[in-house]
């Protein structure tokens, strides 16, 4: 962890506590298990889930009663609402099919390479075509583009092991008691870091 991260993330626990949410940790799952699981869990219990992340993994997630806030990275800023309408959009499969998209696909930020030679296109037109990577792999002997098929068939345990990498784990929690965020708790954590402007949207809310 870079030096100047490491006391960011020491105070991070605290200050969103102040705000009254409920914070999560796990040694063995990643933070994105977490909060697949909490969306999971809300909308089985017929409420609504708000995930914020930059983290296109998570399109998985996005559903009826779940939308993903993702937060422009790059040139971007600001943050979208993406929900399976936005999902078909941009990959042309449903939230579903999203890690066999990465696999094929590949996804550079986690060190995915994905099958040779295949881009977001082709992932996605093989995906409509046979409805998931593994009923692709059964029937790549089948395709009729020679570096296609081989990359199909030379890379099948790879790529399921790339599907397996980007799909979320079950992390086996139950979501918090519904409670009120505490705007003035907020702003009192948000001026004692020094976050004065924060401080005062935060009080805004309050009143």
């Amino acid at each position: 962890m870079p030096d100047d991260l490491s006391p960011q993330f020491a105070a991070a626990r605290g200050f969103f506590e102040a705000f009254g949410w409920t914070v999560a940790t796990s040694d063995s799952l990643e933070a994105d298990d977490l909060l697949g699981t909490y969306a999971k869990r809300e909308a089985e219990a017929g409420g609504r889930a708000l995930l914020l992340t930059g983290d296109r993994d998570m399109y998985q997630c996005a559903g009826e009663r779940v939308t993903v806030l993702y937060v422009k990275t790059g040139g971007g800023k600001g943050a979208e609402e993406v929900g399976p309408a936005e999902v078909r959009e941009r990959y042309g499969i449903d939230p579903g099919l999203v890690p066999d998209f990465i696999a094929l696909r590949g996804d550079p930020s986690d060190g995915l390479p994905g099958a040779k030679g295949v881009g977001p296109k082709t992932a996605a037109e093989l995906l409509r075509t046979h409805g998931s990577l593994e009923a692709i792999l059964d029937n790549a002997i089948r395709v009729r583009r020679p570096k296609l098929r081989a990359a199909l068939l030379d890379g099948r345990d790879d790529l399921l092991a790339f599907k397996d990498i980007a799909t979320l784990r079950d992390a086996g929690v139950e979501p918090p008691a519904d409670r009120e965020t505490d705007w003035v708790g907020a702003a009192a954590a948000a001026r004692e870091h020094g976050m004065n402007r924060l401080a005062e949207r935060l009080n805004g809310l309050a009143a």
